[in-house]
């Protein structure tokens, strides 16, 4: 109704499944596929039948060599929309981690915090991290920079730039004028009393164990064509866009997910049919 309602020069798609651990379950992936795939297949629709001058929509740089199904999911989604380039103008933007935002590392420590309980972190991951400030502006220039069918990315540095979980939560405490008192287990983590020693705080770190995650992310992948002279923050990838049918997209998932006896897998090998690059972490966590 919003869309009929007026002639719009900008459309910008920012609803998303996030979060890798979107992944937890076969309804959970539902859920997931209905927002970053069916979801923008509506509003590309949408736009197919009332052109606006500039379509941007948020991406992850999970996309890039996929392991998990919401970066698989976004890469599908990157795809349809490229496919829609020489119909209107369309961008997207693929970014890191938005610190402090909901969900992030780093709003779960505040909120640990302030209920005094011990934080934990894998000591084995590491991200690319943006303000939200940051991703604000990559958003705003990914959507009227380059040429249709681009896709942007901050210009960050995959070996000097990306911090590891564990640095940053020591460096997080440090800032809150508290003293990291590293634990040996989740047991003793939860054992010590916070109340009794103020200025101290229990951190346990772990290896990685969770489904989808790898140790370290990307903004583009070896096969695709990049440009990172342009810009002096941005760098982007350039496209070329392949036909997708988007009644073939929902006819397989919807097969999947209207068959009681399918299961996350056979949600996976219908995202694998247009994500061939999916190399998916399972490990039941």
């Amino acid at each position: 109704k919003i869309f009929w309602s007026d002639k719009f020069d900008l459309v910008a798609n920012f609803s998303a499944h996030k979060h890798v651990r979107s992944e937890k379950d076969k309804i959970s992936v539902e859920a997931l596929i209905r927002n970053n795939v069916y979801g923008a297949i509506k509003i590309l629709e949408l736009c197919a039948k009332r052109p606006p001058s500039h379509f941007f929509s948020v991406s992850t740089d999970k996309a890039a060599n996929p392991v998990n199904l919401m970066g698989a999911s976004k890469s599908l989604m990157e795809k349809l929309i490229i496919s829609k380039q020489h119909e209107f103008r369309v961008s997207t933007a693929r970014f890191a981690n938005v610190a402090f935002s909901n969900g992030s590392l780093l709003e779960g420590f505040i909120n640990r915090i302030n209920k005094n309980q011990p934080l934990s972190c894998p000591s084995d991951i590491k991200r690319f991290f943006v303000s939200p400030v940051q991703s604000g502006q990559i958003c705003l220039l990914a959507t009227f920079l380059g040429d249709t069918g681009n896709i942007f990315f901050p210009k960050l540095d995959i070996d000097n730039d990306q911090i590891y979980f564990k640095d940053i939560a020591i460096d997080f405490l440090k800032e809150n004028k508290l003293e990291p008192v590293i634990v040996s287990s989740e047991k003793d983590a939860k054992s010590f009393d916070i109340l009794a020693k103020p200025e101290k705080h229990p951190i346990f770190f772990f290896k990685s164990d969770t489904s989808g995650e790898k140790t370290y992310e990307e903004f583009y992948t070896n096969d695709e064509v990049i440009d990172l002279e342009k810009y002096n923050s941005l760098g982007f990838i350039k496209t070329t866009p392949k036909e997708v049918s988007f009644d073939g997209v929902k006819y397989d998932f919807e097969t999947v997910f209207e068959n009681p006896n399918s299961t996350k897998e056979d949600i996976v090998k219908v995202i694998k049919k247009y994500v061939p690059t999916l190399n998916h972490i399972e490990r039941g966590k």
